[in-house]
């Protein structure tokens, strides 16, 4: 079709096809992506159980590991099953709202991503350089005010995001090389002007993901500044056994984000199928590395998934 002729036309679904180069073996895919997920869902599940079982796991920075099981749990729901679906069926239709919905939510839950990080940064700093006052603080109505101005900062800024999206038209194509509904990829194929989408993008990732960023910086800077001018000892220890661990879970997190956020705009010409595997790197790897690196770091969480496992019970 033309697109002098179908300028009011605009395509009501999308046809996704990553991994056609590997067509012949495209079937054989469910098989390491349904493991992945099902990992990932049932290790952040039994995570999130025991720290909302376990009392004495109800601080804050226990909560904020919950909030990032949560993240890793909704994420993969939101592409893998649809992406295994389209495997084994080879139907690779995908409704316009549907995508846009699958859009909205991976995206808000992985803006949610480096604001809980950075929460956590916070709540360390305040337990390093300010124990004594640590109560006050990271007090319940704090916590509430902090967590209400993340929850609208992001929900307005993504929200906004992709209802410019759905305002395009996409009367040329309706096909992307792709697993899921990405900003990016779904952004490239509209007709018209597409300037405030891209404006739109860069902006949600400076205010969301850059500040958080700087946030978690400046905390960490700070906390190994006091930690190394302070005396040696169990209480140094535990705090750079503390820091280094959500330092691991942070570099997982934004190496895999950052890679597939560049995978988009540098000017390299990547292989199709890889490039699909890098926008997946982001949604499936903090999913299977988190519950590992609590579960392994973390003494109080170990303990009480090694009684999970064992069916004990969980106090």
């Amino acid at each position: 079709m033309e697109f002098g002729h179908s300028k009011n036309f605009s395509h009501t679904e999308f046809y996704l096809i990553g991994f056609t180069d590997l067509y012949e073996y495209r079937t054989l895919l469910f098989i390491p992506f349904s493991i992945l997920l099902v990992f990932s869902v049932t290790s952040n599940i039994a995570l999130i159980f025991v720290i909302v079982k376990q009392r004495s796991l109800h601080s804050p920075m226990y909560v904020l590991i919950g909030c990032i099981a949560f993240v890793d749990v909704g994420v993969p729901l939101a592409v893998v099953p649809r992406m295994i679906f389209s495997f084994v069926s080879d139907v690779n239709v995908f409704p316009r709202i549907l995508c846009l919905m699958q859009m909205w939510w991976v995206h808000y839950l992985c803006a949610f991503q480096s604001t809980i990080l950075f929460g956590m940064a916070v709540d360390r700093l305040v337990a390093i350089c300010l124990p004594l006052r640590y109560n006050d603080v990271m007090s319940y109505n704090n916590c509430q005010i902090a967590s209400a101005v993340v929850v609208i900062r992001n929900t307005v800024i993504i929200t906004a995001m992709i209802a410019l999206v759905g305002t395009l038209t996409f009367c040329s194509s309706n096909v992307f090389y792709g697993i899921h509904c990405e900003h990016q990829l779904v952004v490239t194929i509209a007709c018209g002007d597409t300037r405030k989408n891209y404006l739109a993008g860069m902006v949600s990732f400076c205010v969301i993901v850059i500040s958080d960023c700087f946030g978690i910086f400046f905390s960490y800077m700070v906390i190994f500044v006091v930690i190394f001018r302070s005396a040696g000892g169990v209480s140094r220890s535990k705090a750079i056994h503390t820091c280094t661990t959500h330092l691991t879970v942070i570099a997982v997190t934004f190496f895999t984000s950052m890679v597939a956020f560049m995978s988009f705009r540098i000017q390299y010409e990547f292989a199709q199928d890889l490039r699909v595997v890098i926008s997946l790197m982001y949604l499936l790897v903090p999913g299977v590395c988190n519950p590992l690196i609590y579960g392994i770091r973390t003494k109080e969480i170990r303990e009480q998934l090694v009684k999970l496992l064992k069916c004990g019970k969980v106090k």
